[in-house]
């Protein structure tokens, strides 16, 4: 049994009192050595697929409120409940924006545009960030020879221009799927659409018309570059296409749109539908479609809308699919 005595109590209280007044107990408070940062680092990270080299360079994100009808066949509760279940917020719509650069050796080629450097001023830095980003990882877009677009959404191509206008992509022939194009080039279909809806197609019109000279359209099944090969996959919008790229015998899917905005929420949920499919219908048979090809034959998949590096495998999770990402590798 330990007993303490008076003398020894008023020998410890003093000794904790001297230890205090040298500064020898922690303080509340410690001040860092240095400020905090601050700011991100660059978003860019690369892999090989055989010989080619895919560069994955960060546009951002956007949050917004969630809308009521953000899924069209989904009440706004079960809707928030999906978001819970993935680690995402709930009453918002979280957004991804991930494009790649594909050097085949021979050809330096881009694969969608993000939302513009125009967007880096209005959200603060939080998008509008692929210009800089594919700056950052030594990729010179004045190298580039070939810009390919998956779709007409501003989100894909608003980044083909500079601030001021002019081509962010100088020297780049710009590829284009030919019935997205005929679609949203349509001015009896425009002039048909209420005003309030026409925004894609006055968008399409601003961005591709200082480029006119350098547009290429293509179509299915099309080799677009060294390795890069067109697949059509509608629904989200008429005439998207997603794309196959390959060396060897390794193949990435480039998915793109299949699953649109909150992407894992629609690959965990394939049947559900987002508002701004524009053939619902069809959109669920070709994410489907994709989907259980990817599986079955165990391809890695790039996602435009997956949180970066967006570069993942698919498997079957139930009713719906599950992403299983790519672990990353410290050198290619």
């Amino acid at each position: 049994m330990i007993q303490s005595t008076r003398r020894d109590l008023l020998t410890g209280t003093a000794a904790a009192g001297a230890a205090l007044s040298l500064g020898m107990l922690a303080p509340t408070a410690v001040e860092a050595a240095a400020p905090a940062a601050g700011t991100q680092a660059p978003n860019f990270y690369r892999y090989k697929v055989g010989t080619l080299e895919v560069t994955v360079a960060m546009d951002g994100k956007t949050v917004t409120p969630l809308a009521d009808s953000y899924v069209a066949n989904q009440p706004k509760d079960a809707v928030n409940a999906a978001l819970g279940g993935l680690y995402m917020e709930k009453d918002k719509a979280t957004h991804y924006y991930t494009p790649i650069a594909v050097n085949t050796g021979s050809k330096l080629i881009v694969i969608d545009t993000g939302l513009g450097p125009a967007m880096a001023a209005q959200t603060k830095g939080m998008a509008g960030q692929f210009l800089a980003n594919l700056a950052a990882s030594g990729v010179d877009r004045n190298a580039v020879d070939t810009v390919i677009i998956s779709h007409f959404h501003g989100d894909h191509i608003n980044g083909l221009l500079n601030a001021d206008g002019t081509a962010a992509f100088p020297n780049a022939e710009v590829m284009v799927p030919e019935p997205e194009w005929a679609f949203w080039m349509d001015d009896a279909r425009m002039n048909n659409t209420p005003e309030a809806q026409r925004g894609n197609f006055t968008n399409a019109r601003r961005v591709f018309g200082p480029l006119s000279a350098k547009v290429t359209k293509y179509g299915d099944n099309k080799e677009l570059a060294p390795g890069i090969t067109s697949m059509f996959t509608p629904g989200h919008t008429p005439g998207h296409f997603s794309f196959i790229v390959a060396s060897g015998n390794d193949r990435v899917l480039v998915q793109v749109d299949v699953t649109a905005g909150m992407a894992p929420l629609f690959v965990k949920n394939p049947d559900w539908t987002p508002g701004f499919d524009s053939d619902k219908a069809l959109a669920v048979q070709t994410r489907r479609k994709l989907y259980d090809m990817a599986v079955s034959e165990k391809m890695m998949v790039q996602g435009f809308h997956f949180p970066f590096p967006a570069v993942t495998r698919v498997e079957k999770d139930g009713t719906g699919y599950r992403l299983v990402p790519v672990a990353w590798e410290p050198a290619i």
